[in-house]
């Protein structure tokens, strides 16, 4: 069984019984009391999903609590750093500038410093050659001579470099990926990254229950568009 290293911030619990006592109900009770306890998926894996809809959508309030319990979950101080620096990628730079900032007292009350961590790594994860040879040639046929530089970078920055750091596991990769389009209501690309998250080691219930952890955190409109297109895709699945 997952379990919730501790609550939110006295302050937080506070404000919400003042302005909102039904939401600290819902938050004691449904999110921490049975949400976060629900055995389908790790603490950590709920803990990435979370941190990811945070980044995406530039909710800085929250990150200190679920960087804590990202943490306390398994999470690696590097791994948060390889989190953000992805999703500068898919869900921009200014929010991850955002949550750099939002996590900075969290690693300094904590003593953890990345200033040794080499920004290049210097082996790379092994890349699928036939899979990336036919991705880089759809999306060149259809947007090469629209967008050359998007193509471009998203060859060099994106596939052959990004995703092949070894910071964090491409299993990893995929699941923040996934939740950050969720988040944003970016369904057009879910097919491709959800396949490629399953194919990463992403089973079929995890994958059911990264959506309800992402209904909760990312509101149930944005899942249940997201939904048909994830029915989709496990229904192609073998297994």
């Amino acid at each position: 069984m997952t379990k919730v290293a501790s609550l939110p911030p006295t302050s937080t619990l506070d404000a919400m019984r003042t302005v909102s006592p039904a939401l600290e109900h819902y938050t004691n009770g449904v999110l921490l009391g049975d949400l976060w306890k629900r055995p389908q998926l790790s603490a950590r894996d709920r803990s990435i999903v979370t941190l990811a809809v945070l980044i995406a959508r530039n909710q800085t309030t929250e990150m200190p609590y679920y960087l804590n319990l990202a943490l306390d979950s398994g999470v690696k101080p590097d791994e948060f750093s390889e989190i953000v620096t992805h999703l500068a990628f898919y869900s921009g730079w200014g929010n991850a500038a955002s949550a750099v900032v939002a996590a900075k007292p969290v690693f300094d009350k904590r003593g953890i410093t990345l200033s040794g961590l080499p920004a290049v790594p210097g082996e790379q994860l092994p890349i699928d050659e036939a899979a990336e040879a036919q991705r880089a040639t759809v999306v060149e046929k259809n947007f090469g001579a629209v967008a050359p530089g998007v193509v471009h970078y998203t060859t060099q920055a994106l596939f052959h470099d990004l995703w092949l750091r070894p910071g964090l596991k491409p299993r990893d990769r995929s699941l923040v990926t996934v939740s950050a389009l969720v988040a944003t209501g970016q369904f057009a690309q879910l097919t491709y990254h959800l396949n490629r998250a399953m194919d990463n080691g992403l089973t079929k219930a995890q994958a059911s229950e990264v959506m309800t952890q992402l209904a909760f955190y990312a509101g149930w409109p944005n899942v249940f568009s997201a939904l048909p297109v994830v029915k989709e895709v496990l229904e192609k699945r073998p297994g």
